[in-house]
């Protein structure tokens, strides 16, 4: 490749970096306001009544079809993983309803008269290679010329009804789980102001180009009764949402939470995405926290808006072991600890507690 083209540093032509692009969820409520009513006499099992990961329509024989897009701004420099982060984005959609997914289709915008078209093939490549591992086609797709480059996927699954997860089905002491550690935002913007060390990088991209595929797995499991993945919300934000949809609250064990290689170095710097200060602004007074909590540490972290972030999980107590053992045979032997449960809705949603 033109030593040329590989000097661009994509990040440094977005506003915004990944899943932190993501409207504010204060903001997105009112854009919505009125728009979300279910529709009825059709075979919609999931749809915009809901605040879900994708739309899922009953094909009448067991199973149904899941229909999700995702798309975003860079969230690294690099053009392919880039490209491999954003499709894995958003075919987890699909895991976190417990499906499989089949295809996808790519979304490009692309600013032609700033950037070369070799850059733009070089995302393709990766979100080709992203769709090679979850083993499935990248068939088609569309593009605009944009101001912003921009890139994601259209993805179709499809998922037996009796496995289908949604993030509104939680029940109360049910256990926690999440399967990727937090942080991605904040080394995303470490970068973006050219502070992230080298050895951080490798880190950053793998934790976010990594497939959820587990949740294909999860969905087979009776005792899992919700599940969502965690990107441009934040843990809070997404785990508030199952809350919510669930009519319970929840309790955080903040110090079980999993987080990346040089986060709190980073923290301690006050480097932290401006969309982390929308969110908490969007649902801070659904909060409480317990003493003995780093109030600013966690506030810094919990609403850090993740890319591809870790399946949130809500499972049963007496499928705790049964989880378990289905994350140490894929590889997740860190995060068989629980970091929270759900329980009865008290004067704020989520109470975190050391």
């Amino acid at each position: 490749m033109d030593n040329t083209i590989q000097d661009i540093k994509l990040t440094q032509y977005s506003h915004g970096a990944g899943c932190g692009c993501k409207i504010a969820p204060a903001v997105l409520e009112q854009i919505l306001q009125g728009q979300t009513t279910a529709f009825t006499g059709s075979q919609l099992l999931v749809g915009n009544d809901s605040k879900d990961d994708a739309a899922v329509y009953d094909l009448s024989n067991g199973t149904a079809l899941i229909s999700t897009t995702d798309f975003f701004m860079p969230i690294v420099d690099s053009a392919y993983d880039y490209g491999r982060i954003a499709a894995a984005n958003a075919i987890s959609d699909v895991y976190a309803m417990g499906g499989k997914p089949l295809m996808a289709i790519a979304i490009l915008g692309w600013p032609v008269e700033k950037l070369p078209a070799e850059v733009a093939q070089q995302v393709i490549a990766g979100g080709r290679a992203t769709c090679d591992a979850a083993g499935i086609p990248l068939a088609g797709g569309h593009s605009i010329d944009s101001t912003e480059p921009i890139f994601g996927l259209a993805v179709t699954g499809i998922v037996p009804i009796a496995n289908l997860k949604r993030n509104n089905t939680a029940k109360e002491g049910d256990m926690l789980f999440l399967t990727k550690p937090l942080g991605a935002g904040i080394l995303s913007t470490a970068q973006k102001r050219g502070m992230l060390t080298p050895d951080l990088l490798p880190v950053m991209i793998a934790q976010m180009s990594k497939l959820n595929h587990i949740g294909e797995a999860l969905g087979k499991i009776d005792g899992v009764h919700a599940m969502t993945d965690v990107t441009g919300f934040g843990l809070l934000g997404h785990l508030i949402e199952m809350a919510d949809g669930s009519g319970l609250g929840a309790e955080l064990f903040y110090n079980k939470i999993q987080v990346l290689d040089g986060v709190k170095e980073y923290l301690t710097q006050r480097i932290v995405p401006d969309a982390t200060y929308r969110n908490w602004n969007s649902y801070s007074q659904q909060v409480g926290f317990e003493a003995g909590v780093d109030v600013m540490h966690a506030f810094n972290l919990l609403p850090d808006p993740q890319t591809n972030g870790g399946l949130l999980i809500s499972v049963a107590p007496d499928s705790v072991d049964e989880v378990v053992a289905l994350f140490k045979a894929n590889g997740l032997d860190g995060f068989i600890e629980p970091i929270g449960r759900m329980a009865v809705r008290g004067e704020k949603t989520v109470r975190v507690n050391p």
